[in-house]
Formats: structure tokens, C-alpha cells, sequence
């Protein structure tokens, strides 16, 4: 829901820390995709070619940057678990909650193994199914909460603050490319294609609709006129 300042009192989030917590979720995302591929890098597996990008973001669980992927995803999987959203709107919670299933689906049921590595004996096809349904339904919670959820309000559009309308603006923009990078990996089951782009592309479209949430821009915006303010005295 809107958290203008003319909102409905229920409009307002119970904690301002939310922000902060949005925020987390949308660096968490940001920075995924560099880390996996640095990380991989600095900590090579033979015999994978070094500083290869591989064919999916999933495909770095048998690398060395293990510990990256399964940790920012049991990280993200908490913080929407535990994702309050506004009071009494539940589908705030419905949603988070669905994002926090998919991320530990994705994080444990790993898929088949890259080139010429070998899967655990534990592994199985059915492990991938589970992960591609864990995927699909992380990236679903995700298109929702940027174009519905982030950008619903008590006001019309029309009388929305300029802000407010600008961050739905990005909000929408960024669930629209969400859909586009998912079905565009998604048509690797008839392509083989490598989905590391789609998949990225998605990633930080996902954080940029967390972070404009969030305000990540207002710091840096209160810096800017306190310079500029320093700058005229």
C-alpha cells in the first residue's frame, strides 16, 4: 500500500524500519548476480573454465560462490517471511510469504549440475522440477509486489504526490521487464539458450522496485541539498 503522507492512518506502515528492510532486500538482490560471478571466479572449480559466466544463476550452487547463492537466498527468504507489509492489507504477508517459499525451494532443491560436474548422489530430475517451480514462484511474488502491491494507494493516481507516482512509474517499468526476462528465460526449455542474462535482468529489476520502495534514493538526495545548501551560503 502508499505510504504518502496523506494517506489513511492504516496506509501508514506500523515500523518506518520497513524501509530499511525493503532496502535489504533490494541490495540483497542487486548485488547477487556480481558476487556469484566474482566469487566463482576467485574460487575456481575445475573443471569449469575460470571466469566463464555460466549458463544460469542457479548453475553457481556447484561452485565456489556456493555459500553466496545459498546464503542470500535463505537471507531474502527471511526477510520476506518475515515482510509485515501494512496493517490489515494481507496480502502484503501472502505475498512475502510465497517469495519466502520459493527462495528456500530454490536454495535447497538445486538444478542439474554444470557442464561435465558431476550431481551429488542425493540429487535427483526431481530436485530440478521442485526448483524450477521454486523459481517461478519467487519471481511471481516478485512481478507482484512491483506492479501491484508497491503501487496501490487509497489516493487516485491524480491525486497521488509527484514522488509517490514516480516510484510507481519505476515500480510498473520494473515488474514489465521482470515479465519479459522471465519468459525470455523460460523459452530456453525449447532453445537450450543460456539464461544468466534473463535471469540478472530480472534480479535487478526486481531490487531496483525494492529499493525505490524503500526511498534507497532519499539519502543521497538529503546529502545533495545539503551540499548544494552549503554551496549557496
Amino acid at each position: 500500500m502508499s505510504d504518502d503522507r496523506s494517506a489513511k492512518p492504516r496506509d501508514v506502515p506500523a515500523d518506518f524500519s520497513q524501509r530499511n528492510h525493503r532496502r535489504l532486500i533490494g541490495t540483497l538482490g542487486l548485488v547477487l548476480p556480481v558476487l556469484l560471478y566474482l566469487v566463482a571466479g576467485l574460487r575456481p572449480t575445475a573443471p569449469l573454465e575460470r571466469w566463464r559466466v555460466l549458463d544460469s544463476i542457479s548453475a553457481y550452487y556447484y561452485t565456489g560462490a556456493v555459500a553466496i547463492f545459498v546464503g542470500v537466498l535463505f537471507a531474502l527468504s527471511l526477510f520476506l517471511f518475515t515482510y509485515p507489509g501494512y496493517k490489515g492489507v494481507l496480502a502484503d504477508r501472502l505475498v512475502g510469504a510465497l517469495g519466502g517459499i520459493g527462495a528456500l525451494g530454490v536454495a535447497l532443491f538445486p538444478t542439474a549440475a554444470p557442464g561435465e560436474l558431476p550431481e551429488p548422489p542425493w540429487w535427483s530430475s526431481t530436485l530440478r522440477v521442485v526448483h524450477y517451480l521454486s523459481a517461478t514462484m519467487l519471481f511471481v511474488s516478485f512481478i507482484l509486489f512491483a506492479i501491484w502491491l508497491f503501487r496501490k494507494s487509497e489516493l487516485p493516481p491524480d491525486r497521488r504526490p509527484p514522488d509517490k507516482r514516480r516510484r510507481d512509474a519505476v515500480c510498473l517499468a520494473c515488474g514489465i521487464v521482470m515479465i519479459i526476462a522471465v519468459l525470455w528465460a523460460g523459452s530456453s526449455y525449447f532453445t537450450q539458450a543460456p539464461i544468466f542474462v534473463p535471469e540478472s535482468i530480472a534480479i535487478i529489476a526486481f531490487a531496483i522496485s525494492w529499493l525505490v520502495k524503500g526511498e534507497a534514493y532519499a539519502p543521497v538526495l538529503k546529502v545533495m541539498r545539503e551540499l548544494r545548501g552549503r554551496g549557496r551560503g
